[in-house]
């Protein structure tokens, strides 16, 4: 269980020593997950299976997993804990707080230790062990200086599992987080065998046509606020029933809107189809500028991620959340 703030340790070393000298670990990431959460949980697993550890795989909810991930090797992703979770070292990768793992924290009360690897500036540190480095473009970028603290040896399947979280969480490195840290990293990978042509094409050219409609859906009732600066749009749950469409067809929709010229910060609110009880609406937000943080306004409705992309889940009705993220923006690009 967490120890108070003061018992914590931020370190690589740490968690490297905890790594070796347990045996039994449960895999853990965040809701609706990402290249860097499936890439991060993947390419650990890989590397814990190179130094003969038990090592489980374990995502909460039911949702399917975004399409442009289906080529990854995550056939051992649990969606139930298994039967003896509560006796494994708990690792959560890429999440920025405990609620984002579920809404079952059960696992982490009762895990007998939880190591936090993570890169988000926002980060509560919520594990007896903790790394987390803000700087870092992805929590992929993190796990590479674990393994070589481990010592353990790029593969060519551990090098893509962290280039598909490296790749991704630079907006394949065009963000602002790209720095030359991470093009090294990318090399590296390279070299080791990571198949970046295929990676590619299985990410960013094999759109389906489902999602395409989606996608322009969300162009057509796009708007256009504040001079152009601030873009809103949305998809009702009737596009999803219309065109048979899971969740996982709109994972990566919003970048759509991003392209818009003057766009300081989009916002996509979705209502996918579900039956999980979860909040009737998810909103992800995304900046081009630094002097709008969206994971503050996130924040606002008990979500969170990084400055420039993040999201939150509400029950609220579409208008509402819109004008709430209008007035946040304003708000923010006013400096208050």
């Amino acid at each position: 269980m967490s120890s108070p703030q003061s018992q914590k340790t931020s370190d690589l070393q740490a968690v490297a020593d905890a790594l070796r000298s347990h045996d039994r670990f449960l895999l853990v990431t965040h809701e609706n997950p990402d290249g860097d959460a499936l890439g991060s949980i993947l390419a650990t697993k890989l590397a814990l299976d190179t130094l003969g550890k038990d090592a489980a795989m374990y995502l909460y909810g039911d949702a399917p997993l975004p399409l442009e991930y289906s080529f990854m090797a995550l056939e051992e992703l649990r969606r139930e804990p298994p039967a003896d979770a509560a006796e494994r070292v708990l690792v959560a990768l890429d999440c920025a707080n405990e609620d984002r793992l579920g809404q079952d924290l059960s696992l982490l009360a009762e895990a007998p230790l939880t190591i936090d690897i993570d890169h988000h500036h926002d980060n509560t540190c919520f594990g007896e062990i903790t790394l987390v480095v803000p700087d870092a473009s992805s929590t992929g970028e993190v796990l590479r200086d674990v393994f070589a603290e481990l010592g353990v040896a790029l593969t060519p399947e551990i090098a893509e599992a962290l280039y598909i979280a490296l790749v991704t969480d630079t907006g394949r490195f065009q963000y602002t987080n790209t720095t030359p840290k991470a093009f090294r990293l990318a090399a590296e990978l390279v070299e080791a065998g990571a198949d970046v042509h295929f990676i590619f094409q299985a990410l960013y050219e094999s759109v389906d046509f489902i999602k395409f409609k989606l996608i322009g859906k969300t162009a057509e009732r796009a708007q256009v606020l504040e001079g152009g600066r601030l873009v809103i749009s949305y998809l009702e749950r009737s596009d999803f029933t219309e065109l048979g469409a899971a969740e996982a067809y709109a994972e990566g929709v919003i970048d759509s809107l991003r392209a818009i010229d003057g766009a300081e910060m989009v916002a996509l609110i979705r209502e996918p189809p579900r039956s999980d009880g979860a909040p009737a609406r998810k909103v992800s937000l995304r900046a081009s500028v630094d002097e709008i943080d969206v994971s503050a306004i996130a924040r606002k409705s008990g979500g969170g991620g990084h400055r420039q992309a993040a999201g939150f889940s509400s029950d609220a009705s579409i208008e509402e959340i819109a004008d709430f993220i209008h007035r946040e923006f304003a708000r923010a690009a006013a400096g208050a």
